[in-house]
């Protein structure tokens, strides 16, 4: 960080040169203690985000009379959040702890809003898919009547879900740009827009995945929909942060986001031309479901390379000081 300085000795003009300083910190220690979230954290920001996008992609089945669409992002919208609160608690630990989050509401704790969006949302969810049931029910007695409430009890809280959907898809991006992990908390713009729109996409896979070509179509639009957010999201991550960009470029993150990029690429492409193939169309779903997974696993690996390298933190923090006394 400082360049060679020469000095004379005894006054006979001999330089003695210092050599560069290296960048290092105290005793070579990370600045910012790294999470230390396993592989089930950036699961949980999947299956959280496909219960999200599932959600909608039922209230869209149910709004346009496409049963299949509705069936498949109810059923799916409850087996993701159902995922997603197993892979939290066993971040956590032990399932009282989830439970103890219950006891309090603190709206400038993302964490605490997101237990709350998850208490919402998968009773809701869940009554959502029991409803899908009511077809099979005997028509007599107690099972007949619960088969002519279930469907419009089914029809509101599908749509309880879809409201709390977009809070569901988001919080996480909230939750880690809320940290003091460099690349995360910078990226604090951009990250509910990437998880926003791989929720959507992933969702979008699940109706290309299970739809006839007929009833795909609002699958098709929330996959052009979401595959834009989250590729303007995702370029913005990698190029507007400066140097709190290159662990978003390296490494197993850059790997893993370049093949986020080019497979929601092809999903798109897929379900926009597969309109009249089952096959392609169930490909491209297919693609769009793994793009989801690629991103949420880039960003959070990305995240955690910035935290265990000291200058992501320091750099910085030096360039603010700079501005600030320049400004001055």
């Amino acid at each position: 960080m400082t360049g060679p300085v020469g000095r004379r000795r005894g006054g006979r003009g001999e330089e003695v040169a210092v050599p560069p300083v290296e960048f290092t910190s105290y005793y070579g220690r990370p600045v910012v203690k790294a999470p230390v979230w396993r592989w089930d954290i950036p699961a949980y920001l999947f299956t959280g985000g496909l219960a999200a996008g599932s959600s909608l992609l039922a209230v869209g089945g149910q709004v346009t009379g496409r049963p299949v669409l509705r069936r498949a992002g109810r059923l799916v919208a409850l087996g993701a959040v159902g995922a997603s609160t197993v892979f939290l608690v066993h971040d956590l630990g032990r399932p009282a702890r989830f439970h103890h989050m219950l006891r309090v509401a603190k709206v400038t704790s993302p964490m605490s809003v997101g237990t709350w969006i998850l208490a919402v949302f998968g009773p809701a969810a869940g009554v959502a898919a029991v409803a899908e049931a009511a077809p099979w029910l005997p028509r007599r007695g107690v099972w007949g009547v619960a088969g002519r409430v279930l469907p419009p009890v089914g029809r509101g809280a599908g749509w309880v879900a879809a409201v709390a959907a977009p809070a569901l898809a988001t919080y996480t991006g909230v939750l880690l740009a809320d940290t003091a992990v460099p690349s995360w908390h910078e990226a604090w713009p951009e990250l509910p827009v990437v998880f926003a729109g791989s929720a959507l996409a992933s969702g979008a896979g699940v109706g290309l995945v299970v739809a006839p070509v007929g009833q795909a179509g609002p699958a098709r639009r929330m996959a052009v929909a979401g595959a834009a957010m989250e590729l303007v999201g995702a370029h913005r991550v990698e190029t507007r942060l400066g140097l709190l960009s290159e662990p978003y470029r390296a490494g197993l993150a850059g790997g893993l986001l370049r093949a986020g990029r080019v497979l929601t690429a092809a999903g798109v492409v897929g379900a926009l031309l597969g309109r009249r193939s089952r096959v392609v169309s169930a490909v491209s779903g297919v693609a769009l479901l793994a793009a989801s997974v690629a991103t949420r696993f880039g960003i959070f690996h990305g995240g955690v390379a910035s935290a265990r390298d000291p200058k992501y933190t320091v750099v910085p923090q030096r360039q603010r000081l700079d501005r600030r006394a320049g400004g001055r």
